[in-house]
């Protein structure tokens, strides 16, 4: 999934001689917390209402310009990129969201928000789902013969998890289409392995 398909196309930018207070105002008008500023076509910084917050209940509010506040050279993503490199960027740098170029020029901001949607979506997690939580003993056999023995079940995977937090044996999450899951889990017991829990 590229970030060209989730990112926010319609971006409201500011200008850098723009006073902090129109910042604010436009933010809040638009009920958002990133704003790119932009000058002639180019963006020259970030500003994020959490780094205007500190000037709230200052008489600096009323004597600063965007362009003095701004987040200069900001962390961004090429359009191009996977939502997965976005994901990390964000995780990594403890950021709200990405201003998102294509050959240099703006052209969308993507947010935590965004992304959380596209793995919602990418799980599965909307569907009418069951989901298996599997501690698989690899002594009996792989995650793929466990997939295989569910779909001659004639059931729907949906999506696939593993817990790498885990360093002894794995735990798989294994979303399903809603089924029966009773002779599914009896096959997947049947071949050593165990179903840990059973979420609707």
């Amino acid at each position: 999934m590229k970030v060209k398909n989730w990112m926010n196309k319609n971006v409201v930018t500011i200008s850098p001689d723009a006073g902090l207070r129109d910042a604010i105002e436009i933010m809040h008008r638009y009920s958002i917390r990133h704003l790119p500023v932009v000058e002639d076509g180019k963006m020259l910084g970030f500003v994020t209402e959490s780094n205007l917050r500190q000037y709230l209940l200052t008489d600096m509010l009323n004597e600063l310009t965007t362009s003095d506040v701004m987040i200069i050279n900001p962390i961004t993503i090429d359009s191009n990129a996977s939502i997965d490199s976005a994901a990390r960027l964000i995780h990594e740098y403890k950021i709200g969201g990405l201003p998102v170029l294509e050959k240099r020029k703006l052209v969308g901001i993507i947010t935590i928000t965004d992304i959380l949607g596209a793995f919602i979506e990418l799980l599965g997690l909307l569907e009418e789902s069951t989901r298996l939580d599997v501690l698989l003993d690899e002594k009996r056999g792989s995650i793929d013969d466990v997939l295989k023995l569910i779909k001659e079940t004639g059931s729907r995977i949906i999506s696939v998890g593993v817990d790498t937090q885990s360093s002894r044996r794995k735990v798989y999450y294994i979303r399903l289409e809603k089924t029966d899951v009773a002779p599914i889990i009896e096959k997947i017991e049947g071949q050593g392995h165990k179903v840990l829990s059973l979420i609707d």
